[in-house]
């Protein structure tokens, strides 16, 4: 089971893309998109609200069976951290499924600064990807702070998927010079953002 957080303001086929070649490559039954109240490390809030955001990942995902969504960070009163989320669905699951929990590798450079990062890397694993092209993430650097064993558990899930250059924050500006982003979304989301005037 892989669990994909994120703020997803908006969703684009890059994470819907990225979601599924992951969810075939480890052959995981489900994925489940758990969209943000706002993330911790970041000082700023989403332009789009919980629910835009939630309705929006729910248009994008409606074809994919093997997709999930779930409200559970946005429920909350106050930003989530990632092991409170990873432990909500350990117990949901009664541990009955191995969880993984999707990162870009973009996001390495923050994990000093993750709540007990070292809690999260033995209560689940991480799926880190990477885009083609770029060079592979390593942890080694992390070994001292870490423990070999951890950085052992992170080097086994690095998964290299295909090179799609597309990111929220440059529809949500282009959206905002009133350019027309429909070819960077999907279909049924570049309508939503359109009718309820997104971004502008």
């Amino acid at each position: 089971m892989i669990l994909f957080g994120g703020t997803f303001d908006p969703v684009h086929p890059g994470h819907t893309t990225v979601a599924s070649y992951v969810c075939n490559y480890i052959d995981a039954e489900k994925t489940i998109f758990i969209p943000a109240k706002r993330s911790v490390l970041k000082d700023f809030a989403p332009k789009a609200n919980d629910l835009q955001r939630y309705e929006m990942l729910s248009l994008a995902i409606a074809d994919n069976d093997k997709f999930e969504l779930s409200d559970y960070e946005i429920k909350k009163t106050k930003p989530s951290f990632t092991l409170d989320t990873v432990k909500y669905f350990k117990t949901k699951f009664n541990r009955q499924y191995d969880l993984y929990w999707l990162i870009g590798a973009d996001a390495i450079n923050d994990f000093p600064l993750w709540y007990k990062v070292e809690e999260i890397i033995d209560t689940c694993n991480f799926c880190v990807i990477y885009r083609a092209g770029f060079a592979k993430p390593d942890f080694s650097s992390f070994k001292k702070q870490w423990g070999r064993q951890r950085v052992e558990k992170m080097q086994k899930n690095i998964i290299e998927t295909p090179l799609i250059d597309i990111s929220s924050t440059e529809i949500r500006k282009l959206s905002a010079k009133n350019k027309n982003v429909d070819d960077l979304l999907n279909p049924s989301v570049a309508k939503y953002i359109k009718k309820h005037n997104l971004y502008h």
